[in-house]
C-alpha cells in the first residue's frame, strides 16, 4: 500500500473510531508538541486511556502532498465546538505508518513572546 492509501486509512480508522486498527508499526513513534510517544503499544494505551480527547473528531483535510514514502496534511480537526488546525508528516515503511510528526499550537503565547502593537499613528 502507497503513503496516500495508508495516511487516508489513517483518517478513516480515527473518523470511524476504530483506533485499534490504524495501519502503524510496532515500533511506531509520534511526536507532537507535547512530546514523543515510543511504541504502538504505547501510543495505543494512551488513546485508550484518553478515548474523551482522542475520539469523536471529523476531519476536514485541506492539503495533502505525497512523495515516496512520506507525506504532509494540513488539516482541522472538529470535535463538537473545538477545532484544532494540524500540519503532519507521516512516514511509511513496509505497508505501515512508522512515525507522524505532527504541528499545532496547544496553548496562549507566553507574555515575553508576544508581539508588541505599533503605537497608532506614529
Amino acid at each position: 500500500m502507497n503513503a496516500q492509501s495508508l495516511i487516508r486509512e489513517w483518517f478513516d480508522k480515527w473518523s470511524s473510531g476504530d483506533f485499534r486498527n490504524l495501519p502503524i508499526a510496532e515500533h511506531f513513534k509520534h511526536t507532537s508538541p507535547f512530546g514523543t510517544i515510543h511504541g504502538k503499544k504505547e501510543y495505543l494505551r494512551l488513546v485508550e486511556e484518553n478515548q474523551d480527547k482522542f475520539l469523536g473528531y471529523r476531519f476536514d483535510l485541506h492539503d495533502e502532498l505525497y512523495a515516496g514514502d512520506r507525506g504532509c496534511v494540513r488539516y482541522t480537526a472538529v470535535q463538537g465546538d473545538f477545532t484544532l488546525d494540524v500540519s503532519e508528516w507521516h512516514y511509511v515503511k513496509d505497508g505501515l505508518i512508522e512515525e507522524i510528526i505532527a504541528y499545532y499550537h496547544i496553548g496562549e503565547v507566553r507574555e515575553e513572546r508576544q508581539l508588541s502593537e505599533p503605537d497608532a499613528g506614529k
